[in-house]
């Protein structure tokens, strides 16, 4: 990493204490010095990115998976003691709870972060500064933004759109119609399409997949287009990725596919190897495995819903679900799809797994859900990709004469058993198909039921104190 790479975490990654109020810092050097060369200029979009992965539990390393799992009904937390982390497994939050104002913070800096790159390359008048890199920067950035938009409108709604670091234009911003934010991720997404490259080579000799290429923001336009209802144009940017088999297929056994070689992967973030407590293993891991695997104690415990969704012989169950049988708990199941926790780390050595953003696997079941809505294949098309995923499974494939109401709800269910405890995905399924309160209030664990309002999380206080056009959530 080049020598300024210090001056860039000043710069950027430290700078960010108010998300929407923020102003730069007074140690840090200019746009100006940042963005004089290729070399700057790269050094400071890689501190956006490891800001991103490294360190404490934050928006972008492990805290959307962990907490809208316990909002879900994937997991629950055992413990006692910590009110604000209790809260979420029966869906009580208070306005107040430090943990999703740690998502909003944490989100919001990386957007600061991106947005300085963005601004600087385009203030430089550098002639040091390359073409080629001006766009691969811009376009990596956009795209990190438009990652970062989506997460921040689906879990909190309406939210202020922060296209700029002038903090004279910033501090007293309004929320943004999620509408409105949608058309600037799915623009954001395109510029990002036309301009990255079509492989991995930006990254090393090694083209490990840990920087955004075309594909990766194709398989993001694939799923912002699901999200909207725009059926067509999912199928078609899921096909652009699933046809690319000279760069992606689905790892055949379950146990790869968070390696750092998985051929499913499409974008991971590169995590550090020497801190303290992570070592060379995941944020996320190190909080969620027990120490030790079998004997340890648990605190995120999967429910028992999530495992009775298991088909018998289902090979996700065997790969990612551990067990541990701990004085203080018993008997408890956990998710396991990395490897690399606070039980086996080593500072130091090289990783075996990154932190999975992005997987081939979404694209499969983005585009089965398009095809039994409307795209072109239909029904029969829509099962063909199921089964594809099934079959990786090891579970028996579905027939060809299932109804469409018959395979969305196996769409649903596939999405849950693939994609449990990683990214929110359950969560925002529930939500955007309209089943969350159906499904939640329902459950034992979540009564009382507190109201839908649940299904959105609190704006964090300290921004409303400091910015009076910015309303909280309704009911909180």
């Amino acid at each position: 990493m080049p020598a300024c790479f210090g001056l860039v975490i000043c710069m950027g990654l430290l700078s960010c204490k108010k998300m929407v109020t923020v102003t730069p810092p007074i140690n840090s050097i200019t746009t100006g010095e940042m963005f004089n060369t290729d070399a700057q200029a790269n050094t400071a979009m890689a501190g956006v990115y490891s800001q991103m992965v490294n360190g404490t539990l934050s928006f972008s390393n492990g805290y959307v998976s962990i907490l809208a799992g316990m909002s879900a009904d994937e997991l629950f937390y055992y413990g006692t003691g910590d009110a604000n982390i209790l809260a979420f497994s029966p869906n009580q939050l208070l306005f107040s709870n430090s943990y999703t104002s740690t998502v909003w913070t944490t989100a919001y800096k990386t957007i600061y972060n991106v947005n300085s790159v963005i601004e600087g390359i385009a203030a430089s008048e550098s002639s040091a500064l390359t073409d080629s890199a001006r766009k691969e920067l811009t376009a990596e950035a956009k795209l990190v933004r438009a990652f970062c938009y989506f997460y921040l409108t689906n879990l909190y709604g309406d939210v202020p759109l922060v296209m700029t670091v002038d903090f004279n234009k910033t501090r007293y911003m309004s929320r943004t119609p999620a509408s409105e934010v949608y058309q600037q991720i799915i623009q954001d997404l395109k510029e990002a399409q036309s301009l990255l490259q079509a492989d991995y080579s930006v990254a090393g000799a090694a083209k490990e997949r840990i920087i955004p290429n075309k594909w990766v923001a194709t398989a993001l336009l694939a799923r912002v287009y699901l999200y909207t209802g725009d059926y067509a144009n999912a199928a078609e940017q899921a096909s652009a990725v699933i046809n690319n088999t000279s760069l992606y297929s689905l790892e055949s056994d379950p146990n790869n596919v968070f390696k750092t070689t998985s051929k499913e992967a499409i974008w991971q973030l590169k995590q550090g190897l020497t801190d303290i407590f992570y070592k060379n293993g995941t944020t996320e891991a190190y909080n969620v495995l027990p120490n030790p695997l079998t004997t340890g104690l648990a605190h995120y415990c999967l429910t028992a819903s999530l495992m009775n969704t298991f088909e018998t012989g289902d090979r996700r169950r065997s790969a990612w679900v551990g067990s541990t049988t701990s004085a203080t708990s018993g008997l408890n199941y956990y998710p396991y799809k990395y490897k690399t926790g606070s039980s086996n780390a080593v500072s130091g050595a090289a990783s075996t797994e990154y932190y999975m953003m992005l997987r081939l696997a979404e694209l499969y079941l983005i585009r089965a859900e398009a095809e039994v809505n409307g795209a072109p294949g239909g029904v029969a098309a829509a099962v063909a990709d199921l089964n594809v995923i099934r079959n990786r499974a090891g579970v028996p494939a579905l027939p060809t004469t299932l109804t469409s109401a018959q395979v969305i709800t196996a769409v649903a269910r596939e999405r849950l058993v693939e994609f449990f405890a990683e990214w929110g995905h359950r969560w925002l399924d529930l939500k955007r198909t309209k089943k969350a309160h159906d499904v939640l209030s329902a459950m034992s664990s979540k009564q009382p039921w507190a109201g839908d309002y649940q299904l959105l999380y609190p704006i964090p206080p300290v921004e409303i104190q400091v910015n009076p056009r910015l309303e909280q959530n309704s009911e909180y």
